[in-house]
C-alpha cells in the first residue's frame, strides 16, 4: 500500500513512530486502531445515553438534568 502524506502528516507520523519506538508503518497502524477504538467508545457512550435518557426522561426532567 502506498500512502501519500503531506509534510505535516509525515512529521506527525515520524513523531508517533519515535514515541512508540516503532516503524512509521507500525505507527500508522497503531494510530488507526487507536482512533477506531476511541470512536467506538464514544459511539457506545452516546447510544447508552440515548437509551437511558429516553427510558428515564421523566425522572431526568424532574432532576433538571436534561
Amino acid at each position: 500500500m502506498t500512502l501519500r502524506t503531506s509534510e505535516a502528516q509525515d512529521a506527525a507520523i515520524e513523531r508517533l513512530a519515535a514515541r512508540w519506538n516503532v516503524s512509521k508503518t507500525e505507527a500508522i497502524l497503531r494510530a488507526v486502531l487507536e482512533a477506531d477504538s476511541q470512536r467506538r467508545l464514544e459511539d457506545d457512550a452516546m447510544e447508552a445515553y440515548a437509551r437511558v435518557s429516553t427510558r428515564y426522561r421523566d425522572a431526568l426532567d424532574r432532576l433538571g438534568s436534561v
